[in-house]
């Protein structure tokens, strides 16, 4: 009877992942469809012959015969083009081409980043050629460092452009010519009121002063503070200028109506062509939700999956109940929560102290600076955890007859089971195998991924998965002792000892893993939203990426927790995550290593 219970759950399970991916994709494809658009996903050689991916946006009835003005709609740094989409899916409604290219080093573009202009010129050149495309009528918009890349652009190709969209970002910065009242022609810049990197972009610590830099007034031509909304110069004479403030964080300006309005408001006033659909009527936001519930529906497949797999009979020897408890209790434990959830806060400020330094530099074997980093960060966290655990144990807990086997790490009767490890490793490759195959067929059927906001889960191109080879060992040991902690030492029963229920159980064990963050974006947000800046200023870019921490360590509670219910034991959970993690950052970082 309960097997025939469990198995009609996981057969609702997979039932209910498979909707959502499914549903969720085909929402997402019709929106970025939506009137006839058509998605295409392009290459092109640029300069040093570096191949460079892009999604290019046709709307209906643009041609040969009936060019259409074009946008070439540039991501941020460790973005990819998909990132773009709320900017591309409004202007290709409005009938503009637009190509959102990833830049060099970054998605399916050849590495190193940070190089030839960001690919920004190349990507320009490219949409001028396309004879569907009206190479008089073309415009640039940048997120951050695309804004870098688009004025690159513009400097190599003075006469290739009508107009610009400068969005969190700004010109005069990494190897981008600084701003005059004339360059770059025509000029919407949409920089919010509480961007973390006002400081070294303009010059202005608190960004919502930035009307009041010298920088800003320079490249509106004014002595006097910039006046929001203002027109400055001339649009025909392409020396026009407009300030807008959305009251957001950096990088919210690509995920925001409010703010690809007021890009969609520039495009329409300065790009002759396209049609008058208002700058408000926009439904960008439906594909996000689409590739949401697609994204969760593929983290919901891991159980299903992962029930399937572990009842095949060459499996089935993992299938043990956990053992009785013999983790920390009362006052003890809420110690050992607070220090759970610190501890990885001080070590990741001392990871990003030498990000792109000496061993952290980009090289053949790691040649993702931030990935790097993360991997450094993970390790140090690992090393104190695991140093503490066995104080932990040796000191107290031993003499309460607790062993290994306690902890899910060993068997009582085997001991190191390598046989059973290697089962583990296998069982957790197929659970994520089946996860991926579904992300390849999103990607060939609806042309999307898995995303939401700045967290995404990607297709591994060859070359990621070179590198991935690289950091998975690091980050497999990582997750052996996360696992061991919180399976170990930190497991939670009820007061009669009893287990928790399942959901209870990974919902105390994603408050562990994630709790800190908040910590950590309270104290750099507060001061910020007062008035003032960040607490730590110079961490603006570490804050933006521990944003994706968030759902990526609710996912692998859920997934570590699932499978030490199921096994008895830390492995399968521990290998699953760090084939999930290592593929997902590695397939979304930046590669820094020309490979």
């Amino acid at each position: 009877m309960g097997s025939a219970s469990q198995s009609t759950s996981t057969r609702w399970w997979l039932m209910l992942a498979l909707a959502l991916i499914l549903g969720g994709g085909f929402l997402a494809h019709k929106i970025q469809t939506s009137g006839g658009i058509q998605v295409r996903d392009v290459r092109f050689v640029g300069s040093g012959g570096k191949l460079i991916s892009a999604l290019l946006y046709v709307p209906a009835g643009v041609s040969k015969q009936r060019p259409a003005p074009g946008i070439v709609a540039i991501h941020g740094y460790i973005n990819s083009r998909e990132t773009q989409d709320g900017f591309a899916i409004e202007f290709a409604r409005r009938g503009y081409v637009v190509l959102a290219p990833d830049q060099i080093g970054h998605g399916f573009s050849d590495p190193p980043a940070l190089a030839a202009g960001f690919g920004g010129p190349d990507a320009l050149a490219f949409l001028r050629r396309l004879d569907i495309v009206d190479p008089a009528n073309v415009a640039l918009e940048g997120h951050s460092m695309g804004g870098w890349a688009s004025v690159i652009a513009a400097a190599a190709q003075p006469e290739g452009y009508k107009s610009m969209v400068l969005a969190s970002s700004c010109p005069g910065i990494f190897g981008a010519p600084a701003g005059t009242p004339t360059f770059p022609r025509n000029l919407g810049l949409i920089f919010s009121r509480y961007d973390e990197f006002s400081g070294i972009m303009w010059q202005s610590p608190i960004s919502a002063d930035l009307n009041r830099s010298a920088k800003a007034k320079t490249l509106f031509g004014t002595t006097e503070p910039v006046e929001t909304g203002r027109l400055y110069g001339s649009i025909e004479a392409g020396t026009a200028r407009k300030l807008y403030r959305p009251s957001m964080i950096h990088a919210r300006v690509h995920f925001s109506t409010e703010a690809i309005g007021a890009a969609v408001e520039w495009m329409q006033a300065t790009l002759a062509g396209g049609n008058a659909l208002p700058p408000a009527d926009q439904i960008w936001y439906w594909k996000e939700i689409g590739t949401l519930a697609a994204l969760i529906g593929m983290v919901v497949l891991l159980f299903p999956v992962g029930a399937f797999v572990l009842d095949r009979p060459y499996f089935q020897s993992l299938q043990e109940s956990p053992g009785a408890t013999k983790a920390i209790r009362g006052y003890g434990w809420w110690l050992g929560a607070v220090v759970m959830v610190l501890l990885p806060l001080p070590v990741y400020v001392w990871a990003w102290s030498f990000n792109g330094k000496g061993i952290a530099k980009a090289g053949r074997l790691w040649g993702q600076q931030i990935t790097t980093t993360v991997m450094f960060w993970a390790l140090g966290v690992a090393a104190i955890s695991i140093v503490l655990f066995l104080l932990w144990h040796f000191i107290a807990n031993r003499k309460q007859g607790a062993d290994f086997a306690d902890y899910g790490l060993t068997w009582k009767t085997k001991g190191i089971a390598w046989g059973r490890i290697g089962r583990s490793l296998l069982a957790a490759l197929l659970v994520v195998l089946g996860a991926y195959l579904s992300l390849l067929f999103s990607d060939w059927a609806f042309k999307t991924d898995y995303r939401f906001w700045v967290f995404a889960i990607k297709p591994m191109s060859k070359m990621h998965f070179g590198i991935f080879l690289g950091y998975i060992v690091p980050f497999t040991c990582y997750f052996l002792v996360t696992g061991l902690v919180l399976h170990g030492q930190m497991r939670r029963t009820r007061p009669d000892g009893t287990p928790l229920a399942l959901w209870q159980e990974m919902a105390t064990n994603a408050v562990l893993l994630v709790a800190g963050y908040f910590v950590f974006f309270a104290y750099q947000y507060i001061p910020l939203f007062s008035g003032g800046t960040m607490s730590i200023a110079q961490l603006h870019l570490p804050t933006i990426v521990m944003f994706q921490y968030v759902p990526m360590f609710i996912m692998v509670a859920l997934v570590s927790t699932y499978f030490f219910r199921k096994t008895g034991h830390i492995y399968v959970g521990a290998f699953t995550n760090a084939v999930l993690v290592t593929w997902i950052v590695v397939a979304g970082q930046a590669t820094h290593y020309p490979y």
